[in-house]
């Protein structure tokens, strides 16, 4: 019943953009393959907000500048009061694409639905209330204290919008033309947007497979092709217009389901992260930094340890939890084989590169891994369909480390998709969401990394580096933010 709705929901959703829409030029029209593509309009359901914003089509209240800091943006100031509450001041002359003012009443309207009904914005500081004072000025309280309210809503849970006969308008320099769930978007600028004049029309395609969408680039067929595998790019030295590199701030890591029954035993999961090679990773993906916690290095909450490659400690390990090695080579206990299934998915291409070189490094401690991989990663991990999973996740896409420390690992958060459980984790966690002072929230973001890496639910991998195909339409596009920030108010071209 959800799908169909949110089907009809769809539907609607073109025809009221298309009713809309006035009758202007635009700049021209570009096409833009991407690896993955919004699955939904709808920001309060999954992760769509994420995506809308990438596309363009949302805005939120906070934003996080190409430096990484977290500017106003929707809304111009923020203060807290004594009592923990705080006043947020709107921008003036703001609007929706259908024409409307944007106001504080239909910004709470909006935020609070969505806080009820995702998780994914109750994570940082519980459940937060939007209620407006006057046109533009909104009074928000948290269910928990926090000091950090611009960094939350900077976070992807938090696109403004407003709701028409229950289809969700928005305030970005795109609107839909079009949409077919997560195959293709066409979308128009938004008219009441500055700058609209200068925008193109965009036609966004989903192309899942890495060499596809090389060649699509390669052809001519793409303006934009974000995520290329690095293999890739040899071929495409040739090719009219360039491709860009650039470091992000996510992190490949490899989630450990703590209830399969074998890596419910943490030796087990030791074991495993000791056997890794992380330098054999960016070697494989020919490109990236080998990771050393849950953060990026240039991150003012990285740890700096490094993540050393130990096969001796991992065997030993492993004899300690029983697994010992047959006649055949690989481990065994009371008569059962050790063997995982990693999973991966293809919208990153890198973490399919790396399955073989980590099915080699455990099969030689003697573990049997077959590998998997995945259309539907988040589906999947919610399900905990899995032993061992690659994944792809922005640790800090505010600006601050909560958010990924709080929906993805304490023990009822939403995403915790390894099932893993500590108190302790949980005590120093719910001291991090009342910190204020800054440098005390880096040095409680690296305890919370210390307690990860004594447990290991999850190994951290590698801090990528992504490339991107720009043709000359884009020449002085700047590709930045991860893919948090794909399409931007300042991709123009010339009429």
């Amino acid at each position: 019943m959800l799908r169909r709705c949110t089907k009809r929901l769809i539907a609607f959703a073109v025809i009221l953009a298309s009713a809309l829409l006035p009758v202007g030029t635009h700049a021209r029209s570009l096409s833009i393959g991407q690896t993955f593509l919004a699955a939904g309009l709808d920001p309060a359901e999954g992760s769509n907000g994420w995506a809308l914003v990438s596309h363009g089509i949302a805005e939120q209240l906070f934003h996080v500048s190409q430096e990484g800091k977290v500017e106003p943006n929707l809304a111009v100031s923020a203060t807290v009061s004594d009592d923990g509450i705080w006043t947020l001041q709107l921008a003036r002359d703001r609007y929706y694409s259908d024409g409307s003012p944007m106001t504080a009443e239909l910004v709470a309207a909006g935020l609070n639905r969505t806080g009820e009904a995702n998780p994914s914005a109750r994570s940082t500081a519980g459940r937060l209330t939007f209620t407006a004072i006057d046109d533009l000025v909104l009074q928000v309280e948290s269910e928990q204290p926090t000091p950090i309210l611009p960094s939350i809503l900077a976070e992807w849970a938090f696109p403004v919008y407003k709701l028409v006969d229950g289809v969700p308008i928005f305030t970005g320099p795109y609107m839909v033309k079009a949409f077919e769930a997560g195959s293709s978007l066409e979308l128009l600028p938004n008219p009441y947007h500055a700058g609209a004049a200068d925008r193109p029309e965009l036609n966004l395609r989903r192309i899942a497979d890495g060499q596809s969408l090389a060649l699509a680039f390669a052809s001519g067929e793409l303006d934009m092709a974000f995520n290329l595998p690095v293999e890739s790019l040899p071929m495409l030295s040739g090719v009219a217009g360039r491709t860009v590199s650039f470091p992000v701030e996510y992190q490949y890591m490899m989630w450990m389901n703590t209830h399969s029954p074998a890596l419910a035993d943490v030796r087990v999961r030791k074991a495993i992260d000791k056997a890794i090679n992380r330098n054999d990773l960016v070697t494989a993906a020919q490109a990236g930094l080998a990771a050393t916690g849950a953060f990026p290095a240039n991150s003012p909450f990285a740890t700096t340890d490094p993540l050393i490659v130990d096969t001796t400690a991992a065997g030993a390990l492993l004899d300690e939890a029983g697994w010992l090695v047959g006649d055949d080579g690989k481990r065994h206990r009371q008569g059962q084989s050790l063997s995982l299934v990693l999973y991966a998915y293809p919208q990153r291409p890198d973490l399919v590169t790396f399955q073989p070189v980590i099915r080699s490094a455990l099969a030689e401690l003697g573990i049997d891994v077959t590998t998997q991989v995945t259309e539907s990663p988040s589906e999947l991990a919610a399900a905990g369909e899995f032993d061992l999973f690659l994944w792809a996740q922005h640790t800090a896409p505010a600006g601050d480390p909560a958010q990924f420390l709080t929906l993805f690992l304490e023990t009822d958060a939403a995403r915790n998709y390894s099932g893993w459980s500590n108190p302790q984790y949980d005590a120093l966690i719910a001291e991090l969401r009342s910190e204020a002072d800054s440098s005390a929230r880096i040095d409680l973001a690296r305890q919370a990394q210390d307690i990860i890496a004594a447990d290991v639910p999850m190994a951290f991998l590698v801090t990528p580096e992504w490339h991107v195909g720009l043709s000359a339409a884009l020449s002085d596009y700047e590709p930045w933010g991860s893919d948090y920030y794909i399409i931007r108010p300042d991709l123009i071209v010339e009429k």
